[in-house]
Parts: C-alpha cells; structure tokens; sequence
C-alpha cells in the first residue's frame, strides 16, 4: 500500500515538473479520484439529488465540474456576497446556508431582480427579516427557507449537534413559517435542517467512544425524521414548498431515506479531507492534497518544512492538523507542531529527506484549504490538465 501510494505522489511531482510548476506551497486536485467520490455521493444520496456545499470547495473551477456531475444540482452557499457573486457569473439555483446581516448585500438583492430569482435567503427568526426590511424599504418579493434546529436533544440540559436554529420543534417552525407568509416582500420557498452530530462526525472503530457515538447517531437519526416530517408538514399547511434540505457528506444514507426531504446536502466527500476519514459506510478518495518544501535539517532526525500550520476550524484538537500524507514515517514534534511559517517534522523519514524535496498534505476539512492557496493543478494519469483558480485566486475571501 505504501508503495502504491508514493507512486501517486511521485506522479504528481512528475506532471508538477513537467508542466513546469515547480513552486510550493502547491495544491494538487486529483481528478480521477474526485470523479469517485462524486459517483460515491451520487449513489449514497439514492433517487435524491444533491446540492453542492460551496464552503466545502471554494473553487468555481471544481464546483462546475461537480455540478457537471450525476445527481448535482444548485448551490448550498456560506455568504450572502459569495451568492451576489456567483450569481453574477451565471450560477443559479443558489441557496444561502446560514442567515446574512450583510447590509449592503441584502439592499444589492433587493436591487437586482437576477439575484432575486437566483438566491434564496436562509433565516430562523423574524429579526432577519426585520434586516431585510431596513436594507431595503418596500423591496420586491425575495426568496426565503426556514431552519429547523436539527440538534439531538436526549435529555433536559444536553444538546448534541450544532447551535443553529432556535426553531427546534415543529410548531415553532410553523410560527416562523407563518410570520414569513404573512409579511409582504417575502415568498417562503423552502426548509432546511443540519444534522451535524450525524453527517460530520466519524464513527468507525471498536472503542467505547465509537460505540458510543453509532448509537448517539442511530438515535438522533430516528428521533429527527420524525420530528421533520412533522415539521415540514406543519409548514407546507402555511406554504408550498419548492425543497426540503437536510443532511452532509456522512448522513446521506439516514437522512436520504426520509420522505419528508427531498434533497441532500453535500461537499465534504468531493474531496475527502482528513476529518472524513473515519467513517463506517464509505472512504471517500484522497482527492486534494498540498506539498510543502523542505528548507533546512535542524538535526540529523528532523526536516522542517516551510509552512504548515494550516489548522482547520472547530473544537481545537489534534484532529484539526493536516495529516501528513507522504512519505509515509513522519510526524510533529510535540513542542511545535504545526508552525505559522515552519514545520519540523520527526521520524524515520525525516532522516532521508533534504532540503528542496517536497513533503505531502491533506487539510483536515475540505474549503479550508482554498483559503490558502491561488490555484488548484488538477492532475489525471500523469499530467497537469488544468490550473483551476481559487476563491482566493479570483481575488475573493468571503470568510
């Protein structure tokens, strides 16, 4: 297996050579291994179709390649200005994720009647609408879903899951959906639920904590389809609805299998970071990977290379440090771990590797990485077949 896989990352180093890129840091998007995991997800998600998390790519060159895709269809966008902006290079169908205060955004919405017929806003109280409102006095109709608060909650006081929605039953849902109904410049579309504890958390293993958290999942899975098929029956009393979301890379199965939802949410599993690589019902390809130089030899069992505390988002933990792909024997010290500017890393590797030679990551979550580098090279049987700029390559951070 070793083997097999230095011979991937020689391949890549080679096209990387061959093309004449021989900068780092570098981002390699493995595309035969992305079509994969789009088949997987394609397949996972059932006769549902999936709409694409932006977040989780980052990359108008990836996305449309996804889109290109069985099964894909629209955007689950993280910004409101991420979603005026794609809307203004032709996307559509774009959903926002999470609720904007973004002023300015909401009064260019308004303003635009493409962008209104392209997005639709995300709220879970009416003080979002109230945003909308002094944004824009007297706005034409807008596009607005409603959050369901898909958290577990077994017991008085312990919530497990994501902290989004205050709308957690399905008669606050109900009342929220009403008070969009009756506001005039709204136009109520859709609903949508998130259920973290399942789609974005690992459960393989035999340990206790494993066990633990299969059966956390098995639980809140049965305990939220009927609590969301109540909820979206209550509101489809109010309202028709064009679309149900639900679920993530990990939840595909559970939450596609509710009839009350009829589309899936996904991202993470088109590139399959590190944090998703511990999962019972699939193993997403290794699709992106980044190298890193290695610029000086402290000591005979240390090679450091520049960059690399590229830590991901969430609960601080070892899980957020990138994991070292290639060569394979190589690990942080535990006094530096992964540095804004360099790196030592230890271990039987370490004392082969001079400076020069490249040493091969994978983020710990799928977007984060495109907030790092300009461009994705995406790599096919050898050869670089295209350079695919980033968000931050096409000169935008919208988070």
């Amino acid at each position: 297996m070793q083997h097999a896989e230095a011979d991937i990352f020689d391949a890549y180093e080679q096209a990387l050579d061959d093309a004449g890129l021989r900068a780092r840091p570098v981002a390699v998007l493995d595309a035969r291994a992305m079509r994969v995991n789009l088949a997987s997800l394609h397949k996972r998600a059932g006769k549902k179709p999936l709409r694409l998390a932006s977040k989780s790519l980052r990359c108008r060159g990836a996305m449309q390649k996804s889109l290109s895709s069985p099964g894909f269809e629209g955007l689950l966008c993280f910004t409101l200005a991420e979603a005026l902006w794609l809307s203004s290079q032709g996307h559509s169908n774009l959903v926002l994720g999470y609720p904007t205060a973004d002023r300015d955004g909401l009064a260019a919405l308004a303003a635009s009647e493409q962008a209104r017929a392209d997005i639709t806003l995300m709220i879970d109280s009416p003080q979002q609408l109230d945003l909308v409102d002094a944004a824009a006095p007297h706005h034409p109709p807008v596009r607005v879903a409603i959050e369901l608060d898909a958290s577990f909650r077994p017991a008085p006081g312990v919530m497990i899951g994501a902290a989004r929605s205050p709308a957690h039953s399905a008669q606050q849902l109900a009342t929220l959906a009403t008070e969009v109904v009756r506001r005039p410049g709204f136009t109520l579309v859709g609903l949508m639920a998130y259920e973290g504890q399942i789609a974005g958390v690992g459960n393989a293993g035999k340990g206790p904590r494993a066990l633990a958290v299969r059966a956390m999942q098995a639980a809140s899975a049965k305990e939220l389809a009927h609590r969301r098929a109540e909820a979206v029956a209550a509101v489809r009393l109010v309202a028709e609805l064009e679309f149900v979301n639900g679920g993530g890379t990990g939840s595909l199965e559970s939450t596609g299998a509710e009839d009350a939802v009829t589309e899936l949410a996904a991202g993470s599993g088109v590139f399959g970071p590190g944090l998703f690589d511990h999962y019972t019902h699939f193993s997403p390809r290794h699709a992106l990977h980044f190298g890193l130089d290695v610029v000086r030899r402290p000591s005979p069992h240390v090679a450091t290379v520049l960059g690399g505390g590229w830590v991901a988002s969430g609960a601080p933990g070892e899980d957020r440090l990138p994991t070292i792909a290639h060569p394979a024997g190589l690990s942080y010290r535990g006094t530096e771990g992964a540095g804004e500017v360099q790196t030592p890393l230890t271990g039987r590797a370490a004392t082969v590797l001079k400076p020069g030679d490249t040493v091969w990551f994978r983020h710990a979550k799928a977007g984060e990485l495109a907030e790092r580098v300009n461009e994705l090279v995406l790599i096919e049987d050898g050869v670089v077949t295209d350079v695919l700029p980033t968000y931050r390559g096409e000169g935008k951070a919208f988070l």
